[in-house]
């Protein structure tokens, strides 16, 4: 490591500080005001060109929104409809009268499990959004529920959609890796589950249980009213959708990423099949479709004038205003990091260990995916430098090598991390109650998903 290294690790450790200082603090700031000051603080200090620091910030921005920004929009479309229409409502309805408050998590937890198998966890989100609240509001008008119902709902699903968007190709971030190593797709998908299944349970009801009762998380309730508007005032003069309709139209964005996730693992690039799953199963497509047939279905199949539709979709994007933007200061905040080099001092940090290369990738996603906010960038930066040692080393279980380096690239998601921000501004928590759920929930993860990959390497007939 050179002082230039040692200078660019401590410049990025202060920001983080100073990131929570200026929001916790008694100046109270916003924290899209927050992630710009500190943006341009780590460019400067980092010897960024004061002409392209702008333009560094601009771009982080506008590609996070380009992407997650869209997705989410689209998703609080699709939300308001789900209630609206009385949908989210009865499929909660269902979930409930085939559970307790005990097994309720357990079921949330599968069904986000499921959801996430081709979702990025940004994506699984937001379309369990609706589910969580609903459930959660329902649960928390029962009574039964000792703290805060909405982190007893929500923190199996995060734990769930993370752990599959880490470990579980063919997400993008295993699927990058298993190209680097020429691992076993099917192999890597075998312990990507069993790898999961553990961490999930753990970072899921059981953390949940322990985390709930000392929260009072609720979520805005301007933003929850839009996701749960059937319960208090549902639909009048329509007739009620059927459990069939409910199920498909809440799944079907989901439906069409999984077949293009199944076309893209089976099918060679140059088919037409393969280019029309990969266009409609495109997470923004995906939501778009969905969103549209929603529309017909849910709403002017029913007899919904378009007026009445067109302001309730309106109405649906202003709760979740402030939410976009932070996620583009948390974009921002990430691309200035990656510009000033933050990830190559970490990968001449991460060559001076001697460590066996299970251990050895999952330390270098996690520093990277620290510093930059990505877990892509984690993965990809410990699949490039790890790649070479593998080829010279083909007793290396690739597999497993892959897994744990999609359960570092979780470890310790913060403050320049967009999924961090969506979950704080969707329910309402402080910066310390989404460090303790999303922060610790996706910690854990990444140390069970490293320590289950540890223990099946002990076995390789496995």
């Amino acid at each position: 490591m050179t002082s230039h290294d040692v200078l660019l690790l401590t410049i990025a450790i202060f920001s983080i500080l100073l990131l929570i200082f200026l929001i916790v603090s008694r100046l109270h700031m916003h924290p899209l005001l927050a992630l710009l000051i500190v943006s341009v603080g780590v460019g400067i200090a980092s010897g960024i060109k004061i002409q392209d620091l702008a333009a560094s910030i601009e771009a982080g921005a506008g590609n996070t929104l380009g992407g997650v920004g869209l997705t989410v929009a689209l998703g609080a479309m699709f939300g308001k409809i789900l209630a609206d229409s009385g949908v989210s409502n009865r499929i909660a309805s269902q979930l409930l009268s085939h559970s307790n408050s005990h097994n309720l998590p357990w079921l949330m937890a599968l069904a986000a499990f499921i959801i996430g198998i081709p979702m990025f966890f940004e994506v699984g989100l937001i379309i369990l959004l609706p589910l969580i609240f609903t459930v959660a509001r329902k649960v928390e008008k029962q009574g039964k529920v000792k703290g805060s119902p909405y982190i007893m709902i929500g923190v199996p699903v995060i734990a769930a959609l993370a752990s599959m968007h880490g470990m579980v190709p063919p997400h993008p971030g295993p699927l990058v890796a298993i190209n680097g190593f020429k691992a076993n797709l099917g192999m890597t998908m075998i312990y990507g589950i069993i790898c999961a299944i553990p961490a999930i349970i753990l970072a899921g009801p059981l953390y949940a249980r322990f985390i709930a009762p000392r929260l009072s998380v609720r979520p805005d309730e301007q933003l929850m009213a839009q996701y749960t508007t059937a319960i208090v005032s549902p639909t009048v003069g329509r007739h009620p959708v059927s459990k069939v309709t409910a199920w498909v139209v809440t799944l079907l964005p989901m439906i069409m990423m999984l077949i293009r996730t199944l076309a893209q693992t089976l099918l060679h690039e140059n088919s037409i099949i393969y280019q029309i799953t990969a266009f409609i199963g495109d997470p923004v497509m995906a939501m778009l479709i969905g969103l549209l047939v929603a529309i017909v279905v849910l709403g002017y199949a029913r007899g919904e004038d378009g007026k009445t539709l067109r302001t309730s979709l309106g109405n649906s994007l202003k709760p979740i205003a402030g939410i976009l933007l932070i996620i583009a200061g948390g974009g921002a905040f990430a691309k200035v990091l990656v510009d000033s080099h933050v990830g190559d001092a970490i990968v001449h940090l991460s060559s001076t260990f001697s460590l066996p290369a299970i251990v050895l990738g999952w330390v270098i996603a996690a520093l990277l995916s620290v510093t930059t906010g990505s877990a892509t960038v984690g993965i990809v930066g410990a699949t490039g430098l790890l790649a070479p040692m593998i080829a010279a080393n083909p007793g290396i279980n690739t597999s497993l090598l892959v897994v744990a380096i999609g359960s570092g690239s979780l470890f310790f998601n913060y403050a320049n991390h967009a999924g961090f921000w969506l979950v704080k501004e969707s329910f309402g928590m402080t910066m310390g109650e989404t460090f303790k759920t999303i922060t610790v929930i996706q910690s854990i993860v990444g140390l069970v998903g490293l320590i289950m990959a540890l223990v099946l390497n002990m076995f390789p007939v496995i």
